[in-house]
């Protein structure tokens, strides 16, 4: 169970940070910011210390961005792990700026692709930058590179972590991840399609007992049985199942499908937590830090547009973290077009839908009744007041 906190949990800890969460292409519009656009790339921070990339979608760009802009992070190095070469998961890589500077390092992992042959990463990055295809060649990338060819099965370590490789239910082959740490375990398995038994079975082996669970969940079940039936892709029912199956602790939404508005993720989020109570879907720019059995999650809020002090009084009912049902009244301080910031007796769930009847003062003495709001909660910060908790939330509908 996810625990806010505005410290770090003591002892040992591992990070997830996601910086891509769409699936198969670069979805940018204003129906997709929520959750973001960006496709498949996940920084994982074991308790060493160790930066551990997981796939190299548009995602890498804004990874490569804030490794550049971070004081502390004058020389990088990194393992990542390529789980296939299909577009979505290593379009980043050209546009990845420490590739391009000697004084970083960097170990690559994937596995042989039978297209492709001995040095099938490699080849990839020839190939995507070639000419004419882009303006510069592989030579440009100064920083010094090692390719580590894996397959599933194998089991190896990185500072900090153990590795497992698993094969995956999807076409031309994928390879997902498990990492056990001192702090816990994270598993990665992005692009898999139920309906495989030893795959299936490959994949129950990968999410066994499982802090978090990263899985597929482009399709909704309709779609899996119907018009996207061998496209190499799960659902959310199929993650659900998996989780409590295998003992997963949390499990993540992943790869959204990019005709998928943040509403649409919306209600796929609720229908997986009526399955599995602790369901997260990822957004760009969420954190999950692991350690000693407690999970903090925390959804990055942007402050823009037109903000001013308030003072409405409201009634909000949502869902707290711990399943109950709750309804009281507050009074809204700080609010926008794009979401509000209210302080509540009860803490809900992150990434819940709330109800907001908002006062509505009308026009002199004229009133249309209370406004009725959907929002999202995207942070909780318990303690700020005495026995209440801030919650900020963003507007729905």
């Amino acid at each position: 169970m996810a625990k806010p906190s505005r410290e770090n949990a003591p002892g040992p800890i591992v990070k997830l940070r996601f910086w891509g969460v769409r699936g198969t292409t670069p979805a940018l519009d204003k129906a997709t910011l929520r959750y973001g656009g960006n496709t498949p790339c996940l920084e994982l921070t074991t308790p060493g210390g160790t930066r551990v990339i997981l796939d190299c979608g548009t995602g890498l760009r804004m990874l490569g961005r804030y490794l550049e802009s971070a004081p502390e992070s004058r020389r990088v190095e990194s393992y990542v792990f390529v789980t296939h070469y299909h577009w979505d998961h290593i379009q980043g890589i050209p546009f990845f700026s420490p590739l391009y500077s000697e004084q970083n390092r960097f170990h690559f992992y994937s596995f042989r692709s039978e297209y492709l042959g001995r040095d099938s990463l490699k080849r990839v990055f020839e190939a995507q930058m070639a000419q004419p295809y882009f303006p510069v060649d592989i030579s440009a990338m100064s920083a010094p590179r090692e390719f580590t060819e894996v397959s599933g099965g194998d089991q190896f370590d990185v500072p900090g972590a153990r590795v497992t490789a698993r094969w995956l239910h999807h076409p031309q082959g994928c390879l997902g991840f498990r990492f056990e740490t001192c702090a816990g375990t994270v598993a990665y398995a992005t692009d898999n399609e139920p309906g495989n038994p030893k795959l299936d079975q490959s994949l129950r082996e990968l999410a066994t007992g499982a802090d978090i669970f990263v899985n597929d969940a482009q399709f909704t079940p309709e779609q899996l049985a119907t018009t996207r039936k061998g496209w190499g892709h799960s659902s959310w029912l199929a993650g659900a199942k998996i989780a409590e199956e295998t003992g997963v602790k949390n499990l993540v939404l992943f790869h959204h499908d990019p005709d998928s508005t943040d509403e649409m993720v919306d209600g796929i989020l609720r229908e997986a937590r009526g399955k599995f109570a602790h369901v997260w879907a990822a957004a760009e720019g969420m954190v999950m830090t692991l350690g000693k059995g407690n999970l903090d999650v925390v959804i990055p809020t942007a402050r823009e547009g037109l903000r001013r002090d308030t003072h409405f009084r409201a009634r909000v009912s949502g869902f707290t973290d711990a399943g109950q049902a709750f309804d009281e009244e507050t009074v809204i301080r700080d609010l926008s077009l794009h979401g509000a910031l209210i302080y509540l007796n009860h803490s809900p769930k992150l990434q819940s839908e709330l109800q907001v009847l908002l006062d509505n003062p009308g026009v002199g003495e004229a009133s249309d009744g209370p406004l009725r709001l959907r929002g999202y909660v995207v942070r909780i910060d318990p303690e700020v007041e005495k026995d209440r908790t801030a919650v900020g939330i963003v507007f729905t509908e």
